[in-house]
């Protein structure tokens, strides 16, 4: 029998130094893409938290300017009533007095956030002072007039003393049409103004004692519309929100409207009428007028929003060097807020951020417009 020239070998492998080694290196390759992916993916949060901060500041600033732009519709026909204060109540409700004014600012102290208030009318026909033919006592439930353009039942209007004073105020009204008597049965000599289920609006109680005479008028408001916005700081989950005067029930409900906006900042634009009739805005600030001279002068409303990314950084990305500050330009004449010199030769106003929790991880983005108030100009 022949032998076998072949011979046995051992099995080849790897050595436990050889595991590893390949093992560590697994692992660091394991753990640099992990950090890649998470870096990416936070990055890609921060981008998408960041786009809909814009479109949320976007969406924010623009709703305020679109309602600015309307503001005074109906209420400034004539500019003589402008600063009037309007006495109004809801059924047994407490009456309350507002402003007839386009634009009402109400300053956030020490940098907190303010609320704008916005007054207009809105009619699908058009809008004129009403005169009224003959005087209206207190008691009465219908105003004499001219002529009664535009009226319908339902409509809102404001009654207005041609000579204000402490005594001679403003009052809101709804337009009734019943017929069973001819003076409140509507007419285009009569606007009656009857107390009713459907019509609650219409207490004698809001009227100046001495009534009205002839020769003052009515502003046909068409529906009323008081629109307030404001910021809502409620358990840190800040939002642009909404109040609107319900005429159903005389309450205002807020909103909101759209969310990681924390801060809204608004200036009055006052002007000056140039030898040639036109209005020049020369001063913004934040001091309400108190006279129909005063508010004969706001011609426009500059407003800032501050929107806020979703998005939690680990690290502090906002810093009271980079915080969210407002460029109101070099020229502009700012009363009022601090400003400082920024981004050259412009100034800017510092806009308050530093009352949220964690501020400063997270990152901001400031919105802001001029508004011209366009009912006011138009009827100068």
């Amino acid at each position: 029998m022949r032998k076998s020239n072949f011979k046995s070998t051992g099995q080849g492998g790897f050595t436990l130094v050889e595991l590893m080694v390949g093992l560590v290196l697994g692992m660091l390759t394991v753990l640099v893409i992990t950090q890649v992916l998470v870096l990416a993916e936070g990055k890609k949060r921060s981008v998408a938290m960041g786009s809909d901060a814009q479109v949320n500041g976007a969406m924010a600033l623009y709703t305020i300017q679109r309602e600015i732009q309307m503001a005074g519709y109906g209420a400034t026909q004539s500019l003589d009533a402008l600063g009037c204060p309007v006495h109004a109540q809801f059924d047994t409700g407490a009456p309350f007095t507002f402003t007839l004014a386009p634009v009402i600012i109400n300053d956030g102290a020490n940098g907190a956030p303010d609320t704008i208030t916005i007054l207009r009318g809105r009619s699908a026909g058009f809008s004129i002072p009403i005169a009224l033919a003959g005087a209206h006592t207190a008691t009465d439930n219908h105003f004499s007039v001219n002529a009664s353009f535009g009226t319908t039942a339902g409509t809102w209007m404001i009654a207005v003393p041609t000579a204000q004073d402490a005594t001679h105020w403003c009052s809101l009204f709804s337009v009734t049409n019943d017929t069973s008597d001819v003076t409140t049965t509507l007419s285009p000599t009569v606007v009656p103004h009857v107390l009713t289920s459907s019509s609650k609006w219409n207490q004698n109680s809001v009227l100046p004692a001495a009534g009205y005479v002839k020769g003052d008028y009515l502003l046909n408001m068409g529906s009323f519309v008081s629109r307030t916005y404001s910021i809502n700081t409620t358990n840190n989950a800040e939002a642009l929100q909404v109040a609107d005067l319900s005429l159903a029930n005389g309450l205002s409900s807020p909103q909101d409207l759209y969310p990681q906006i924390v801060n809204l900042q608004a200036l009055y634009g006052k002007g000056t009428v140039d030898p040639s009739g036109n209005v020049i805005v020369d001063t913004y600030d934040n001091v309400t007028p108190l006279t129909n001279a005063d508010w004969r002068r706001v011609v426009a409303i500059r407003i800032a929003v501050v929107a806020r990314s979703a998005e939690y950084e680990k690290d502090i990305v906002t810093t009271t060097a980079n915080a969210p500050q407002w460029d109101v330009g070099s020229t502009a004449t700012i009363t009022g807020p601090t400003t400082t010199t920024c981004n050259g030769s412009s100034k800017c106003i510092a806009l308050k951020v530093n009352q949220l929790t964690d501020w400063q991880h997270y990152r901001y983005k400031v919105y802001d417009t001029i508004v011209p108030l366009r009912n006011v100009l138009w009827n100068s």
